[in-house]
């Protein structure tokens, strides 16, 4: 199934970061099918990659898939550099990219801290910095977060308390960019079937914690972020949105 919401992005120039994967994946297809030209990022060389160039080209549009780490805060100068080169403006950011690892409080080393709060956090908070001279009269960003930044989950502190920033960043950007007519708002995915494997019973217990008794489909986040990028969520800024099937 692909995502198409019937909305058009036509003309908006995007940066997806994270995007070759997932979730990430999933918004970078919806909003090239919607019209935008799209600039995502990845971290490490994979099949994915070359896989996401060919279908971004059958699509068509003025695409980019680039390898940046959002956790340098020189490969975000880099990446924002080649978004001015490439695509001249920006009117959405997609501050997707994370990483997730399970680690007992008890043992979790600052090293690991750092790595998971600064990729899924304060690259937020740079890229979303360094963007803002790219940014015309009106833009949004979305910031895709997590269910558990409101529930808590074991073994993530780390993942759980950077998720929980992004709604606090979302906040406070929202309210101080606002002026500048730029929204900032979060989508907070809960359990989404991606190309990640799991085993049946893994899936059976994420079934059985949604009120739909299903696990979310990513082109349910895409079309999220796909409304949310558009102007007809002009007058909505500073919210988290949950798409979780009633988790």
């Amino acid at each position: 199934m692909t995502a198409n919401a019937g909305i058009s992005l036509a003309g908006k120039k995007v940066l997806v970061t994270g995007g070759t994967r997932g979730i990430g994946r999933g918004v970078v297809l919806a909003l090239a099918r919607a019209g935008a030209d799209v600039l995502t990022c990845y971290r490490n060389e994979s099949e994915h990659v070359g896989t996401l160039e060919r279908e971004l080209k059958a699509i068509g549009g003025d695409h980019h898939v680039v390898r940046a780490d959002v956790g340098s805060p020189e490969e975000i100068d880099r990446l924002i550099g080649e978004c001015r080169t490439r695509l001249g403006r920006l009117d959405v950011v997609v501050n997707n990219a994370g990483v997730i690892s399970h680690v007992p409080f008890a043992d979790l080393p600052v090293e690991e801290w750092h790595r998971v709060v600064d990729t899924n956090l304060t690259a937020a908070y740079l890229v979303t910095q360094k963007a803002l001279p790219l940014f015309g009269e009106s833009a949004s960003v979305v910031n895709v977060g997590s269910r558990v930044a409101t529930v808590g989950i074991p073994l993530r502190a780390h993942y759980t308390a950077a998720k929980a920033g992004l709604a606090g960043l979302c906040r406070s950007l929202a309210k101080e960019l606002g002026p500048r007519g730029i929204r900032v708002n979060v989508v907070a995915p809960g359990v989404i079937a991606t190309e990640a494997e799991l085993s049946p019973e893994v899936l059976a217990r994420y079934r059985q914690m949604t009120a739909v008794r299903r696990l979310g489909r990513t082109e349910e986040i895409a079309n999220t972020v796909l409304f949310l990028a558009s102007d007809l969520a002009g007058y909505i800024t500073g919210e988290t949105v949950n798409v979780d099937g009633g988790i």
